[in-house]
């Protein structure tokens, strides 16, 4: 137990000195991510997530742009494409998000943003206020692996009042 709390000091104290010094959210800087999301709203996804439940199933493939407009602070906006085929219907849907991301102390990130998706079919789309936070691993001066929870508050009363947690790992280039 004593070496598992020894390396994750080690790891923490070389996340916090790697993301210090090599300023990969220092302003003028951007990066792209890709999300894997687990539990992800339906109809409002820029991550990469695939489910099959029943014979029912739902798939997208997305990424988000950002630039920091001052040091931690990131502008995001973000696309995706997929598809839910289900018994009753089989359709594709058109996913985007714009929001901003802070990195607190270079090295948590907490995110805001509203998102929603355009799907064929429907008389109302989906959309939703999103609020994230996670911790950065930096692995050298232009990659980190970014784990976080996030919540989606449903903003319709028509297509869905369900508000939905869900964990993404995203992994993020920075440059």
């Amino acid at each position: 137990m004593k070496k598992v709390i020894i390396t994750l000091v080690m790891v923490f104290a070389f996340s916090f000195v790697n993301a210090q010094d090599t300023g990969q959210t220092a302003a003028g800087k951007w990066l792209i991510e890709a999300n894997t999301n687990f539990g992800v709203a339906a109809g409002s996804n820029t991550g990469f997530s695939y489910s099959n439940t029943d014979g029912d199933s739902e798939y997208n493939i997305g990424a988000e742009v950002g630039y920091f407009v001052i040091d931690d602070l990131a502008i995001k906006g973000g696309l995706g494409y997929g598809g839910i085929n289900t018994d009753l219907f089989d359709t594709n849907v058109v996913s985007y998000k714009i929001g901003l991301k802070y990195y607190i102390l270079s090295m948590i990130p907490v995110q805001v943003d509203y998102s929603g998706g355009i799907i064929e079919d429907l008389d109302e789309d989906p959309s939703y206020f999103g609020v994230q936070a996670g911790y950065a691993i930096f692995l050298g001066s232009n990659v980190s692996v970014e784990p976080g929870i996030r919540y989606n508050i449903s903003l319709n009363e028509d297509y869905s009042n369900k508000d939905t947690f869900q964990f993404n790992i995203g992994f993020v280039l920075h440059f």
